[in-house]
């Protein structure tokens, strides 16, 4: 028996048009037909709610503050996966790369990556079927660790690992050219005092003169030898573009100056910025706008970072930033290109032979509500 639903009566954003009054024939999980006007039988009335392809994810750490709720406080592994993946779904995320980091340090257990743990949590809940949406893996890792290779090649032959990243969040480079913005983010994030945040920083400073360097070629190998793409991150000067066209990076996360996303964007990199920065109007860090760089043209992906519902709030409200972007071109930044850049090229759009993951949402104002998910057709949320 086939299993069929019927979508009607709903304002279809497609990969470069929008129907404006619309139906999608889902037949066992994929898109089985997408028209204009009336459907030919009664379905699931949207009411002119907007549908769009389910968003993908490509960079979230939001994992962690389920893990940690609290400095100091560690839950457990696959509850906090289970109540992270609940908040990811209803945020309209049908697809996520879980943002791990890959680094151990000494001393510093609070902010220390849980990447094994955590990827052992995953499958664990997917095994059970526990999971709403799908879940892909990014190993986020840190350059300087002494063991990051180690750690990364530990992981990256499982076939759930989709993106490799390349970080370095010494104090003084990247990010963090300037060390008390790392500081600021440390006294929050771990609720270290002055004193052990000097400890750690010296440690670290003297972790990138020994390991940086060597770490990084064996990273990029690392990749290439699992045909993983590579992310560049935080990319701030013309020797870092240098080093991510040497190296093949497909993804520029958070470029930092307008220089460096411009030269990337040129490149052929696809340029990722923050969705939590272009809600809030500006970079929590001090770095580039991602209005700016929309306004430029520039900007091909976005990722709701540490805040899951804004990357649907970024894509609506995209096109009134920049006239770059209509609708189905924001989307895309969040679905389509996403999808594709991590070799997923089925799914992210709405068309026929596609994975059914749908989102219904609601638009009040400025306000949107998520009012309905489905995940290869399965409705989640």
């Amino acid at each position: 028996m086939t299993n069929t639903m019927i979508i009607e009566n709903a304002r279809i954003v497609l990969a470069d048009t929008v129907i404006e009054s619309g139906y999608v024939v889902v037949d066992n999980g994929t898109i089985a037909e997408v028209g204009e006007g009336r459907a030919p039988e009664r379905g699931y009335d949207f009411g002119g709610d907007l549908l769009l392809p389910g968003l993908v994810e490509l960079h979230t750490d939001h994992i962690e503050a389920h893990v940690t709720p609290r400095p100091k406080v560690q839950w457990d592994t696959v509850a906090a996966v289970l109540s992270y993946d609940a908040q990811i779904a209803t945020s309209g995320i049908t697809t996520v790369l879980d943002s791990l980091r890959v680094w151990r340090e000494e001393g510093a257990e609070e902010i220390d990556g849980q990447a094994a743990a955590l990827s052992s949590a995953i499958d664990t809940a997917r095994k059970a079927g526990l999971l709403r949406i799908e879940h892909f893996l990014h190993l986020r890792c840190e350059v300087p660790m002494p063991k990051v290779v180690e750690d990364a090649a530990a992981l990256i032959g499982r076939p759930e690992v989709r993106l490799l990243s390349l970080m370095d969040h010494t104090p003084g480079q990247r990010q963090f050219r300037d060390p008390e913005k790392l500081r600021q983010y440390y006294r929050g994030k771990s609720g270290s005092n002055d004193a052990e945040l000097d400890e750690m920083f010296a440690r670290r400073i003297a972790h990138h003169a020994q390991y940086a360097a060597g770490n990084y070629v064996g990273l990029v190998e690392l990749a290439a030898k699992h045909g993983t793409p590579l992310a560049s991150h935080d990319d701030t000067t013309a020797e870092h573009v240098e080093e991510a066209v040497r190296d093949n990076v497909a993804i520029a996360e958070f470029p930092t100056t307008v220089g460096a996303a411009a030269a990337l964007h040129a490149a052929g990199i696809k340029v990722m910025m923050g969705a939590p920065n272009l809600i809030r109007g500006g970079s929590h860090s001090g770095n580039v706008a991602t209005a700016e760089l929309a306004r430029a043209g520039m900007l091909d992906l976005m990722s709701s970072d540490y805040v899951p519902s804004s990357l649907l709030m970024a894509a609506l409200r995209l096109p009134f930033e920049s006239d770059k972007y209509d609708l189905p071109a924001a989307v895309r930044t969040v679905s389509k290109t996403a999808a594709e850049a991590v070799g997923l090229t089925d799914r992210g759009e709405i068309a026929v032979g596609k994975r059914a993951d749908l989102i219904q949402v609601h638009q009040a104002g400025e306000a949107v509500a998520v009012r309905g998910v489905w995940s290869g057709g399965r409705r989640v949320a």
